[in-house]
């Protein structure tokens, strides 16, 4: 029978019929059931006792599920059987088993099914559906295999963020003890956009500072907060956890592994194809550890699909956190802080104002609006899809810049540019309803990321987004600067001759190599300012020798018609030593 989505099959139905019929009384239900399957307190209350048996007289059982809220990506039987299976293999046969998020109960079924010394299983889980789905389940498997191991299992209908994990902790005599489940794939701005109660208590749990903290920093996967709960809660017992998790998670574990020295060792991950597993686009693996070990600060990164040896090793090398150490060991010369600050372009989060093209000669709006402006502010708009070319100088988008620099007042625009002024009042309600909190107590058709630094005629640029470590040069458009989206990154020179050198530079092989072995591609945004501030311009230009900067100098020269030459290559290099800020910035 089905219950809404929860699914009974006949002879768990017909078994539960019998348990709670006419004049069985709440307790002896639980022991039979207990006796059964294991688990313990099958109904922790008469209110659920009565449920089960209207549910069961066709009343069903009531289901409001919000698939987005519960980081909705249950692990399919297939998968928790062959992750259970490896860690057979390598030796994992836990007595004690805890799930802090265990959805359906797949893992536990896995578990009960592969794990010959189990003694108890914990579980929580928010999701009441869930609950009686992964009871149920349970009470089938026993029924089709009475000859199975049977564990206590103690399935908690509970938030994991209020759950009282220390007292397990304090519990747990064995040191064979697991952490096995796949918690929910969501961040907390996305549980907060749905008013949802499967949310932590609102902390910036990483300590971020200032603007990090408001502009997105503060923000945090879920996943990551319920991995370091476990570790927290768990650091002194000895056993292994191993969760299903996106790689980013893993990313920032090892990362903050530095400061925070979780006693973990033996860190390795085993990458899944998550389109074939989940239907879901996203970089994910499966999280090895061991628990209450001398903390290790690197992660070796597998096939979960194959046995072949480690396809890569990350985490921290010589005090630097890096991608791929064994190519980072070949290029670390060059790894450094860079002289010359890299920007992020402009943000707006008002597209469908800001952001235009220009059709047989007039300017349209992302509303399909004809505008009539004056062009003073109107400046060619770079955005990640641009910068696959080598070198730009003409721009498919254009902007409305309204400041120079950020806080700046934009009432000199009302004197200065009627037109402008009123196309920006007529569409003033689409700036009131940007959320973002920067915009709030700052001028009316504010930007960020503008400066002295957006208007320099010559940039050297790169997309964030894209997993390509290409540089793009970025020439002016009918002598204006053009302007970049805050997907990208940049370097902003007066110089011409600059330009070129650093873009000759940056794309240099030797330099592709250093920035590949400290950049995790497959990250939202692969390429950050942190890891660009990394670029030492100084130690590359001294690495790199003058004959290749030489020739793609004059290279570059003939194919694109730029008056370009090395005259002033040793200025350039000089530059970097002395005053750079001063110089270029």
């Amino acid at each position: 029978m089905k219950l809404y989505e929860i699914i009974i099959d006949a002879k768990a139905s017909d078994f539960l019929n019998q348990t709670v019929k006419e004049g069985v009384l709440i307790d002896d239900a639980n022991k039979v059931i207990a006796n059964k399957c294991g688990i313990q307190n099958f109904f922790t209350s008469d209110a659920e006792f009565i449920e089960l048996k209207d549910s069961l007289n066709g009343h069903g059982l009531a289901s409001n599920r919000n698939h987005t809220e519960y980081g909705d990506y249950q692990t399919n039987r297939l998968l928790t059987d062959k992750i259970v299976e490896k860690l057979v293999k390598e030796g994992i046969n836990p007595e004690v088993m805890l799930e802090p998020t265990f959805g359906e109960g797949n893992f536990i079924i896995a578990a009960i099914k592969a794990f010959t010394n189990l003694d108890v299983i914990y579980g929580v889980e928010i999701y009441k559906s869930y609950v009686w789905q992964a009871k149920f389940s349970i009470l089938s498997l026993f029924i089709e295999e009475p000859e199975l191991n049977k564990p206590k299992i103690y399935l908690h209908h509970e938030n994991v963020f209020d759950f009282n994990f220390r007292l397990i902790a304090e519990g747990i005599k064995s040191d064979k003890f697991l952490i096995l489940g796949n918690p929910p794939w969501v961040t907390s701005s996305q549980l907060g956009a749905l008013d949802s109660v499967n949310l932590p208590a609102k902390s910036n749990f990483k300590n971020h500072k200032g603007l990090d903290a408001i502009t997105g920093k503060g923000n945090f996967d879920i996943a990551e907060y319920i991995t370091l709960m476990m570790m927290d809660n768990f650091k002194s017992q000895n056993g292994n956890l191993v969760f299903l998790i996106k790689n980013s998670v893993v990313k920032n574990i090892i990362q903050d592994q530095k400061d925070r020295v979780y006693p973990i060792s033996s860190i390795r991950t085993y990458s899944i194809d998550t389109k074939k597993e989940f239907n879901a686009s996203v970089e994910s693996c499966v999280f090895f550890c061991e628990l209450n070990r001398p903390a290790d600060f690197t992660c070796s990164e597998y096939n979960f699909y194959t046995d072949e040896s480690p396809k890569n090793e990350f985490g921290w090398y010589k005090n630097k956190f890096v991608a791929n150490i064994s190519k980072y060991a070949e290029t670390e010369d060059f790894d450094g802080n860079s002289s010359i600050v890299w920007r992020q372009g402009l943000k707006h989060d008002c597209s469908s104002v800001m952001e235009i093209n220009c059709l047989e000669g007039s300017l349209i709006n992302g509303n399909s609006d004809i505008l009539d402006v004056e062009n003073d502010l109107v400046f060619g708009l770079l955005k990640s899809s641009d910068l696959k070319n080598n070198i730009v100088s003409k721009s498919r988008k254009f902007t409305i810049v309204t400041q120079t620099k950020v806080g700046e007042k934009t009432s000199y625009i009302e004197e200065k540019y009627p037109k402008t002024f009123a196309y920006l009042s007529k569409n003033k309600s689409f700036f009131d309803k940007r959320k973002s909190s920067i915009y709030i107590g700052k001028p009316d058709y504010s930007i960020f990321g503008i400066g002295d630094y957006s208007f320099k005629p010559y940039k050297v640029a790169i997309s964030g987004l894209y997993k390509k470590s290409d540089f793009t040069l970025v020439l002016p458009q009918n002598e204006k600067p053009l302007m970049l989206d805050d997907t990208c990154y940049f370097l902003g020179f007066d110089k011409l001759e600059h330009a070129v050198y650093t873009y000759i530079l940056l794309n240099h092989r030797k330099t592709q190599a250093f920035l590949n072995s400290i950049t995790f591609l497959d990250a939202k945004r692969a390429f950050t300012k942190n890891n660009l501030m990394r670029l030492d311009l100084c130690k590359i230009a001294k690495n790199i020798p003058f004959q290749d900067i030489e020739k793609e100098v004059e290279s570059i020269s003939k194919k694109h018609s730029i008056q370009a030459t090395t005259d002033t290559w040793y200025d350039f290099q000089y530059s970097l030593q002395e005053s750079p800020l001063f110089a270029f910035v």
